[in-house]
């Protein structure tokens, strides 16, 4: 019995490849997902929760190699935990780091001009934007004063005063 529980947390490689393989296979999805663009993050879709699936089977892989010990999955949490909370500590501490990890907002209308080449840009359809207006009490594209596409995919509406 001994045998088995010891063998639950034999590594399969060293220590520090599962931390060199956490890191590369975070950062790299990190830049993949921020090249996708806000909107992507922002509204989360039945397809965009079958991507997140799809991407941790992807890695799995990636980060395991051959190892299927319970200590090489506890090593890869804590590593990507850890990763998750410097570059959240870096990007609160740095704007460079913020605008690269979180970007920044978008203008997409302002004083009733649409900009639907910035709209095409930001895969964002003309019926989000309508969504949005709607949301804020908008029914017509001449009383937008400001829409922006936020950090966090969301579209704020700021309507003219009458």
């Amino acid at each position: 019995m001994s045998a088995t529980f010891a063998e639950m947390f034999d590594l399969a490689m060293p220590w520090w490849a599962f931390v060199l393989r956490a890191c590369l296979v975070y950062f790299l999805l990190l830049a993949m997902i921020r090249m996708t663009g806000k909107r992507t993050m922002g509204q989360f879709t039945p397809f965009d929760m079958l991507l997140v699936v799809l991407l941790g089977n992807a890695v799995q892989n990636a980060l395991l190699g051959q190892d299927t010990s319970v200590g090489g999955g506890l090593l890869l949490a804590a590593t990507l935990i850890a990763l998750n909370w410097i570059v959240g500590l870096a990007s609160a501490r740095s704007p460079k780091v913020e605008r690269w990890v979180e970007g920044s907002p978008v203008l997409l209308a302002r004083e009733g001009q649409v900009y639907r080449d910035v709209l095409r840009r930001e895969l964002i359809s003309h019926e989000d934007l309508e969504k949005a207006m709607r949301e804020a009490g908008c029914l017509d594209v001449a009383d937008i004063q400001l829409a922006v596409l936020e950090n966090n995919g969301h579209i704020t509406v700021v309507t003219r005063q009458s």
